[in-house]
């Protein structure tokens, strides 16, 4: 299995627009943050999708996206899935399953109600399937399982992914301010964490980075890379406070994600 992180940034996206900090002019390509996606290829031919951020055409190009299976949402914010209409060339073949909760999805078919239409005619739009699935509750997608994580951004109820194929296994949280018993018992010390870390200072429905990280000491993965993350923070400063966290607190394989990130578990 392989995961390919799209993007990495937060609501806005870095280069923040009219925004003249260092980090938003930075020549670091590692400090362009596009807004979050990720990306699963399983060994055996599967290919699915966690979020659909506005830059999502733009990701796709760059990662060589041809094919997709399977579409997975953690909550219908704008920044996680208004790129939903670029996925039309890939559902050409077939409907693409869209899963998520059932609030999620109501709320995804209202913003996207064009699709559901039956006035909408010709190529100008997506070929979807909704489902509706409950926490906990796996969904297999080929070769591949991925079970919703309960979680909360704020007083928001929305969905982390647990991706298994095989017995290795990739944990998606993004947008998170708790975890409660029942999402720590799914998790079970996967072989990949990536979290979403929004910035040093606190913030009511996002983590901030010693948040997340004293969260990824419970789950206890691998190999652990902070994500949604803002403009405050260069990704130089973010490999530094991870190291800091690291030699303090024993957790290993810490980093700040970036855009294009891989790995392969």
């Amino acid at each position: 299995m392989k995961i390919t992180i799209l993007g990495s940034g937060t609501s806005q996206g870095v280069p923040v627009i009219g925004c003249s900090c260092p980090v938003c002019h930075s020549a670091d390509p590692k400090d362009l943050r596009f807004r979050c996606s990720l990306y699963v290829e399983g060994n055996g031919g599967t290919r699915a999708l966690i979020d659909t951020g506005p830059e999502f055409r733009l990701q796709a190009l760059r990662a060589g996206i041809s094919r997709l299976d399977a579409l997975f949402l953690t909550h219908a914010h704008a920044d996680h899935i208004h790129g939903l209409d670029d996925i039309r060339p890939l559902s050409r073949g077939q409907p693409i399953p869209v899963y998520g909760s059932k609030t999620t999805i109501a709320e995804f078919r209202e913003r996207f109600a064009y699709i559901f239409r039956k006035t909408q005619q010709g190529g100008g739009k997506p070929h979807i399937e909704t489902c509706v699935v409950k926490a906990g509750k796996t969904v297999e997608a080929g070769e591949l399982s991925f079970t919703p994580i309960p979680v909360k951004h704020g007083k928001l109820e929305i969905f982390g992914w647990k991706v298994c194929e095989n017995d290795r296994s990739a944990v998606y949280l993004t947008d998170t301010s708790f975890i409660g018993k029942e999402a720590f018992q799914i998790m079970e010390k996967p072989a990949l964490l990536v979290i979403g870390a929004l910035r040093k200072r606190p913030h009511e429905t996002h983590f901030n980075f010693d948040q997340a990280l004293t969260a990824a000491l419970r789950i206890g993965a691998e190999r652990t890379c902070l994500t949604h993350i803002c403009h405050e923070h260069s990704h130089r400063e973010i490999e530094a406070y991870c190291r800091a966290f690291t030699e303090k607190h024993g957790l290993s394989g810490v980093s700040p994600a970036w855009d294009g990130l891989s790995a392969e578990l």
